[in-house]
């Protein structure tokens, strides 16, 4: 029979070396993803970045932070923008970005989504108070394209590319909408009115011109009279026309009495 102090020893040494594990393994061996990698810092020095995969760590030296590589997105607020021309605006956008150095995004700068998201609004404001409201409502992949520029101009130092940004939302004030929508319908008079004048100018060109073939042609204005009068027969077939030559009245106007 085996002495119990014996078994107590070794149940001892079996929980210690549970615990043991428990504590170190963690600590000694981390997983990253294919899409993170760890920076690792030992006694707060930065030593390097590793990943993906498995990575081995001095417990309790070591540490690591975790850094995502995939594209990430930022909803901007709703900010109030005051455009060129004085007209307050309600804009919303979303910012495409991704982190292509873990070491600076770590090291260079605190918290580096949060600072992305703070410096997008700034440049949101500052950018779209450069342009006209027409110029915002039309232009805009130009305005896109700047914001997304500015933006990634300054974070580049912080490791961080942004793939675009995207003016989500325009919201205009009531009383804008309603001078939008006057401005919308007088425009549309004003083209029938000028599309109704150039008719007519249309159709006062091509009198004059008849009125001078005619002029040059008298036998047109016969051809002319008489096929009126097929089409008052065709609508009135109740009616009888009966033709006359044009000249049939010449004889009735009375003669020069040198004649």
């Amino acid at each position: 029979m085996d002495d119990p102090g014996q078994l107590t020893n070794m149940l001892v040494w079996v929980i210690t070396i549970v615990i043991f594990l428990s504590i170190f393994l963690p600590q000694m061996f981390k997983i990253m993803r294919e899409y993170e990698r760890g920076v690792v810092f030992r006694l707060g020095k930065f030593q390097a970045t590793k990943g993906p995969g498995l990575i081995i760590l001095i417990p309790f030296i070591d540490k690591v932070e975790r850094v995502d590589l995939r594209v990430l997105t930022i909803n901007v607020e709703r900010q109030e923008v005051i455009t060129k021309d004085n007209v307050t605006v309600g804009v919303d956008a979303i910012t495409f970005f991704r982190v292509v150095d873990a070491e600076k995004a770590v090291i260079q700068v605190e918290r580096y989504i949060a600072a992305t998201s703070m410096f997008a609004q700034t440049t949101l404001r500052s950018v779209l108070g450069q342009f006209e409201l027409d110029e915002l409502l039309a232009e805009r992949d130009k305005i896109n394209k700047q914001i997304q520029t500015i933006i990634d101009k300054n974070t580049d130092p912080w490791g961080i590319k942004v793939v675009s940004v995207e003016v989500r939302d325009v919201i205009l004030p009531e009383s804008m909408k309603r001078a939008m929508a006057r401005q919308a319908e007088s425009e549309r008079d004003r083209r029938a009115k000028i599309i109704n004048a150039q008719g007519e100018f249309e159709a006062a060109t091509k009198l004059v011109e008849a009125g001078k073939m005619i002029e040059k042609t008298p036998t047109a204005l016969q051809l002319r009279y008489l096929q009126t009068m097929v089409e008052l027969s065709d609508e009135n077939s109740t009616f009888t026309f009966v033709p006359l030559p044009m000249d049939f009245l010449e004889s009735f106007r009375p003669r020069d009495k040198k004649e």
